[in-house]
């Protein structure tokens, strides 16, 4: 009987704990959908530019569904350097120059296959177009690794997914020991109150941040051609936002557990959309969706700055997008406090 009576008493418990009924049953639901949309959506296809081709090589291609354009040298360089293509094929004959982006191991591989398959469709018996077929990279090389591809995206996620746990644990803790009711009592403003957490905390984020960008760029040796520097101004700009973001989740949270609840709601489906996937098979929505994602922003960043070596002044989008986040979060943040004092 009083097994009972203390099974009723937890089965109450969690039914009136509307966010712990939703980690049970909707978090699980919302995971495997998005892995479903991932897994069997994507369909990596590359965009290749045709530079002087014969008729009978572009009909070759268009039979075999590639994604073609015939287009001139000039503009071809300038789509590839805009990200707009894969690669460009120019026919010099008697070579077959080829031209990859390179900073894709994924989208170097399908332009490779797709110029395989044509050439065995037109030699199929002594295989003379691959003896003269040249590769040559805009970005990246054929030492590209996997980890090189995904460290950038990997690299942001894992200083996101801390720094956002750890400040909404920390300032949840603030409040629920009476720091912040202290606080509160003093005439300080809702707005310093803000500023002071995000500054004490942000300094911890900030050497964190240093610390996982130096141990995956110097000790594991990922590939970098950007410089150190200004990687690790996107990614303490990453920080600030998911510090923001954390401290003001944490005030719609009662305690530890039901912080960590916003992990499946918030965390991972970024990890799903924010380019550790190949999202351009995947319909517009899905596209418009990611692009919601600060950390899809910041892993585009990342990407341009340690693959490619873009500076930080032609990552200015995706740098104004994320400090445009991280001032919304905090200006969200100084109107929760209203809850719990009106200034």
């Amino acid at each position: 009987m009083r097994i009972w009576a203390l099974a009723k008493r937890i089965v109450k418990q969690v039914i009136r704990d509307k966010r712990t009924v939703a980690l049970l049953f909707v978090a699980p639901l919302l995971v495997l959908w998005l892995l479903s949309l991932v897994f069997t959506t994507s369909d990596t296809k590359s965009t290749i530019d045709l530079v002087e081709a014969p008729p009978v090589i572009v009909d070759k291609f268009k039979e075999i569904d590639a994604v073609v354009q015939q287009t001139s040298l000039p503009e071809a360089e300038q789509r590839l350097q805009d990200g707009k293509t894969d690669g460009y094929i120019e026919f010099a004959l008697p070579k077959l120059k080829v031209v990859l982006e390179g900073s894709d191991p994924i989208a170097n591989k399908a332009v490779m296959q797709t110029v395989q398959q044509v050439a065995q469709n037109l030699a199929p018996a002594n295989g003379v177009l691959k003896n003269l077929v040249e590769v040559s990279y805009l970005h990246g090389g054929s030492s590209l690794t996997m980890l090189d591809y995904f460290a950038p995206v990997l690299i942001g996620f894992f200083i996101f997914f801390f720094v956002f746990l750890i400040s909404g644990v920390s300032f949840l803790r603030e409040r629920t020991g009476g720091t912040l009711e202290r606080i509160l009592a003093t005439p300080i403003k809702r707005y310093e109150i803000v500023l002071g957490y995000f500054f004490g905390f942000g300094l911890f984020a900030v050497l964190q941040t240093a610390i996982v960008q130096w141990f995956a760029l110097k000790v594991l040796g990922v590939q970098s051609v950007g410089s150190f520097g200004s990687v690790l101004v996107i990614n303490i700009l990453l920080a600030t936002v998911a510090l923001s973001l954390g401290s003001l989740l944490s005030t719609f949270a009662r305690n530890e557990f039901q912080m960590v609840q916003f992990i499946p709601l918030v965390v991972i489906p970024q990890v799903f959309l924010s380019g550790l996937f190949d999202l351009r098979g995947m319909p517009e929505w899905v596209i418009g969706l990611s692009k919601l994602m600060p950390l899809t922003h910041a892993s585009e960043a990342l990407r341009g700055a340690i693959i490619r070596g873009q500076s930080l002044l032609s990552l200015h989008t995706s740098l104004w997008i994320l400090l445009g986040y991280c001032a919304i979060f905090l200006l969200l943040n100084v109107l929760t406090l209203k809850r719990y004092r009106k200034v």
